[in-house]
C-alpha cells in the first residue's frame, strides 16, 4: 500500500524558516516525482514544488521560489521541503504527492498526481 505522510508543520512567525517532510513507504522513489502542494483557507490547492527522481531536477512556482528548496533522500524515500523567508501568505496545509513517470518536466498540477499524504498545517503569523 502507497503511503505518503508529511511532518514537520507549525506555527512560525514572519521571515522564519520550517523544514517538512515527506516519508513515503509502499514504493520505490525509482522513476517518480514528488511534488509539494499547498491549500489556504478558501483557495484552490496549488502546485509549490517537484522533484524528479530520474535525474533530480526541480521546480519551483514563482511564489516561491528563491526561498523554498526541495530536496530527496532516495535511499530513506523522504522528500523534504525547507522553507526560508516565511510570509503570511504561506499559511495553509502542505501535501506531498507522487506518481510515476520517467519523463522530467514541471509537474505542478494536481491531476498530474496520483498519491497524496494527508497533510500538515503551516501557519505563518505576521
Amino acid at each position: 500500500e502507497v503511503q505518503l505522510v508529511e511532518s514537520g508543520g507549525g506555527l512560525v512567525q514572519a521571515v522564519g524558516s520550517l523544514r517538512l517532510s515527506c516519508a513515503a513507504s509502499g514504493f520505490s522513489f525509482d522513476d517518480h516525482v514528488i511534488g509539494w502542494f499547498r491549500q489556504a483557507p478558501g483557495k484552490k490547492r496549488e502546485g509549490v514544488s517537484c522533484i524528479s527522481s530520474v535525474d533530480g531536477s526541480t521546480y519551483y512556482s514563482d511564489s516561491v521560489k528563491g526561498r523554498f528548496t526541495i530536496s530527496s533522500d532516495n535511499a530513506g524515500n523522504t522528500v523534504y521541503l525547507r522553507m526560508n523567508s516565511l510570509k503570511p501568505e504561506d499559511t495553509g496545509v502542505y501535501y506531498c504527492a507522487a506518481f510515476y513517470t520517467t519523463v522530467v518536466n514541471t509537474y505542478l498540477e494536481e491531476y498530474e498526481y496520483d498519491f497524496w499524504g494527508q497533510g500538515t498545517q503551516v501557519t505563518v503569523s505576521s
